[in-house]
């Protein structure tokens, strides 16, 4: 699990691309980018199919962002994560969030792995829901149960290396 310095470094910044919204107002993803702008970030979204999202700028490339973001959150399958994240070290940006929320969502071991070998700082399998500050009741039962699992494998390690 990610630790929570990433995760903060990553909401402290706010111009933060949002690479692969749908193009579906319905979608998770396009909830997720309209939750980042209601809590005033400066989301800008990423899909090279769209012109814009709900009235901004669309770009079809991280690189193409002027002026360029520190911070690119991930919401693309994971086939696709390795080579976004090179396209974000290229432009620059600073810090990775992998989106997941089941399933593989955006992780994968070579963006991971690339992510490392850039010393770029990556948030690694979470939801941004989890972590806004008072934020809708599901995504707190979420992150409860996230903490539960992960002091259980705090616990577990330990009682190994006894």
């Amino acid at each position: 699990m990610t630790a929570h310095k990433e995760i903060d470094d990553f909401l402290a910044t706010k111009r933060v691309a949002v690479i692969g919204v749908s193009r579906s107002p319905k979608d998770f993803t396009r909830g997720l980018f309209r939750e980042f702008r209601r809590r005033d970030y400066d989301a800008v979204p990423v899909n090279p199919g769209m012109a814009n999202v709900e009235g901004v700028r669309c770009y079809a490339n991280v690189q193409d962002i002027e002026p360029g973001v520190d911070a690119a959150l991930l919401l693309t399958p994971a086939t696709m994560s390795e080579r976004i994240v090179r396209e974000c070290d290229a432009a620059g940006v600073r810090c990775v969030w992998l989106y997941r929320a089941t399933g593989k969502g955006a992780l994968s071991p070579g963006a991971l792995k690339l992510c490392q070998d850039r010393g770029i700082p990556v948030v690694a399998g979470e939801c941004p829901f989890m972590f806004f500050p008072a934020t809708q009741w599901p995504h707190r039962l979420h992150a409860c149960c996230r903490k539960l699992r992960s002091e259980e494998h705090t616990s577990e390690l330990q009682s190994l290396r006894h």
